[in-house]
Order: C-alpha cells, then sequence, then structure tokens
C-alpha cells in the first residue's frame, strides 16, 4: 500500500509558487534539508523544467533549495525510470521479495555514487518519492 501524503504549510506554500512559475499541476511534493521534489503530471515535466532549466533556476534562487522535478506515471517502472532520470537509467526489475516489493534500478556505472547519494541520502528520497505513488518498499542501485 502506498504510503499517505500530507503537506505541511510550507510544502503547500513551495507547491503554489512551483505551480505559478512553472503553469504545470503538481500532483505531490517532498521537502528534505537541501532539495524539492515535484512530482507533476505526465506530460508536464519539460514545460515544469523551462527551457534551459529556467524555472527550475528561478526556484532554487527563490526557495534556496536544489529542485528535482519528476513526471508521473500509473506504471511503477515507468515511474522509478522518471525519478532515476538524471542518470541514464539502464534497466528497471521489479519483484516481490517476501512480503516486500522490491526494485533494482541499473544506472550508468559512471553515475552510480551520484545516484545513491552521500551516505545513501539520494536514494533514501527516491525510495521514500516511490513509496508515495506505488506498492514498492525497496529500492537498490545497481
Amino acid at each position: 500500500m502506498p504510503a499517505e501524503i500530507t503537506f505541511t504549510e510550507d510544502t503547500l506554500r513551495y507547491i503554489n509558487l512551483f505551480e505559478a512559475v512553472t503553469k504545470t499541476r503538481v500532483k505531490d511534493c517532498m521537502e528534505t534539508e537541501e532539495k524539492l521534489v515535484f512530482v507533476v503530471e505526465p506530460g508536464q515535466a519539460n514545460r515544469a523544467v523551462g527551457k534551459a532549466g529556467e524555472n527550475v533556476i528561478r526556484l532554487k534562487n527563490q526557495t534556496g533549495k536544489n529542485i528535482q522535478v519528476i513526471e508521473y506515471s500509473d506504471e511503477p517502472e515507468k515511474f522509478i525510470r522518471n525519478v532515476f532520470y538524471n542518470y541514464n537509467v539502464q534497466n528497471v526489475v521489479i519483484e516481490n521479495r517476501g512480503n516486500v516489493v522490491h526494485a533494482t534500478v541499473t544506472v550508468d556505472p559512471k553515475v552510480k555514487g551520484r545516484a545513491i547519494g552521500k551516505n545513501g541520502r539520494n536514494l533514501k528520497i527516491a525510495r521514500d518519492i516511490v513509496n508515495r505513488h506505488h506498492n514498492v518498499q525497496s529500492i537498490s542501485v545497481a
């Protein structure tokens, strides 16, 4: 069962700002210490990022946080590919391991470390955002 999504006042302000700047619909927003992760409706990621990333740059300047834009998909595999989009995804395998649904994401070996992040930070954020929308509890990067 995907995790329940609740927004704080701050998160709602970020969503309103994002929608005003990008003219796109936000499906989800997750705030971490150093970045804001926005999930947008299918087909809206390019518009949300803007030409040459101008919207993301403007939002970063206004919020002081890095911005990640992920395009939503009803298909867990496609959504996971979108979450790891910046890391040149080569393959996604979703399997049941006992009572846990696990996804193994194969990325370009040159950026595997960045995909996982310092102390697994990026991987944890990815796992949390995927779990909010799909029944996938565990993700590893290969």
